[in-house]
């Protein structure tokens, strides 16, 4: 029974609560890739392309991938859904957008629409926390990393669909989002049993029912998740607005 097995995802057995903060995650391909990214990101130069914002956002997500990847909080999500989610909205809401606008002058050619982008984003993040792929994920390294790296770079690409459209475009894509992003928690957090297999036995262990993490879960991907979206559109729709008063005093002074 999955209730029973044993699951040991990439970030490792799920801990209890007397040790979950000494489990850091010592992976050495992980620690390799992440010191040379550092070596890179510390002695690059900037330049016309690289400038000092976009260097700063690049290193703000290398730390990010610390937290998420390295920290006991990798070994954590092991245990908790809701802590999962959390790495999750990281992902999706705040290191994605940070490599969209670090890797700016690379990225803005992506082959994708806006409308596309927006379309695969919603999709990788639905599938993903299906009960079925979420557990699979859970059950082997490649699948993970493939999860992993799906939900990233589906993010950002959507991101920067984002940043290379018209406000009003923008907007239209953040808030169908936004829809798919609370629809999802709703769905989570109102489920009337527990789904996530690979929670049962580590948040029992912790005193915290299966249904609860989940529900918890959802209310996270539903509330705060939604609302991140709401205020990215809404910063749009300011900076737009403020444009096109500037816009008007210009026409009026000449």
């Amino acid at each position: 029974m999955d209730e029973l097995r044993r699951w040991v995802p990439y970030c490792g057995e799920a801990p209890g609560p007397e040790i979950w903060l000494s489990r850091w995650n010592l992976d050495p391909v992980l620690g390799a890739g992440l010191l040379l990214l550092a070596l890179a990101l510390w002695r690059v130069s900037v330049g016309p392309d690289l400038t000092r914002s976009r260097l700063l956002s690049l290193r703000a997500a290398w730390a990010l991938t610390v937290v998420l990847y390295v920290s006991p909080l990798c070994a954590l999500s092991s245990a908790f859904f809701t802590v999962r989610v959390v790495h999750h909205i990281a992902l999706v809401l705040v290191m994605a957008p940070l490599l969209a606008f670090g890797l700016a002058p690379w990225l803005r050619r992506l082959p994708m629409s806006l409308w596309s982008a927006t379309a695969v984003a919603a999709v990788t993040i639905w599938t993903w926390h299906a009960p079925a792929p979420y557990a699979a994920a859970l059950s082997s390294d490649g699948i993970y990393a493939l999860m992993q790296f799906t939900l990233l770079a589906s993010a950002v690409a959507f991101w920067v669909a984002v940043r290379g459209a018209g406000a009003v475009a923008a907007m239209g894509a953040i808030l169908a989002t936004t829809v798919s992003m609370g629809l999802l928690g709703a769905l989570i957090t109102f489920a009337g049993r527990p789904l996530y297999a690979p929670h049962f036995a580590s948040a029992l262990s912790w005193g915290v029912s299966p249904l609860q993490d989940q529900q918890l879960a959802g209310i996270l991907m539903w509330a705060p998740g939604s609302i991140a979206y709401l205020a990215a559109a809404m910063w749009i729709g300011w900076r737009w607005m403020d444009a096109e008063r500037a816009r008007g005093w210009r026409v009026e002074a000449a």
